[in-house]
Parts: C-alpha cells; structure tokens; sequence
C-alpha cells in the first residue's frame, strides 16, 4: 500500500515564457534577476533585470509556473526590488512612452478638476 496520497507534480512550463526568458538572457548580458510578483487575476508577473539593467517580463498563470520557469534556469536568479537591483535598472529607449500608452503620444492635457 502506497503512503504517498498527495503525488505532487510539477507545473508544466510555458513554452513561449522560456523561450522569451531564453531570449532575454542572451541578449542582455548572460544572467539576469527575477523579480516574481502576484498581479492578482492577471496571473504572476515575473519580471527580469538583465546584467545590463534593461527591464523585461513575462506573466504566468500562478506562482508554482513562476518559480519553476525561474528554477528550470541557471543563469536566473530570483531577487526582491532592492538597492541592489533598483540601483542597477535602466529602462530601453521607448520604455517610458510603451509603459504610458496612449497618454505618451498626446500633446494636449485636459485640465486638471481642481483648476477651473
């Protein structure tokens, strides 16, 4: 008789999601950090600093996918948004214009409510 009821497996790996991480590594630097972050509904974002501090991202469906797309690399390493990765960050070119959306390419603001 068999005392192991709760067989445990591990997460299936997102194809796409490694081989985007993949992809990242080589091209900025080698190794990178992983930050994992839950995101709620949306799954959990795993985001990336490359050794060159460039930002990128994947988001996964739940945490258990996170650590293992993160474990199945060794040149990943799971970090928190410390001095030590804050201070290496530097956004692409574009970053802040991609992250703002449609309110980057407007050249007119509507008044604030407070000042009539």
């Amino acid at each position: 008789m068999s005392t192991d009821t709760h067989a445990e497996h591990a997460p299936s790996l997102p194809s796409h999601t490694v081989g985007a991480i993949k992809k990242f590594v080589a091209e900025h630097g080698g190794s990178a950090s992983a930050v994992i972050q839950p995101v709620g509904l949306g799954g959990v974002r795993i985001t990336l600093v490359g050794a060159d501090g460039v930002l990128g991202d994947q988001v996964v469906e739940d945490l258990a996918t996170a650590n293992a797309v993160v474990a199945s690399f060794d040149t990943v390493t799971v970090s928190e948004w410390d001095r030590t990765i804050t201070s290496i960050v530097t956004p692409r070119k574009g970053h802040f214009q991609q992250m703002a959306g449609w309110v980057a390419r407007q050249t007119r603001f509507p008044k604030a409510r407070n000042e009539r």
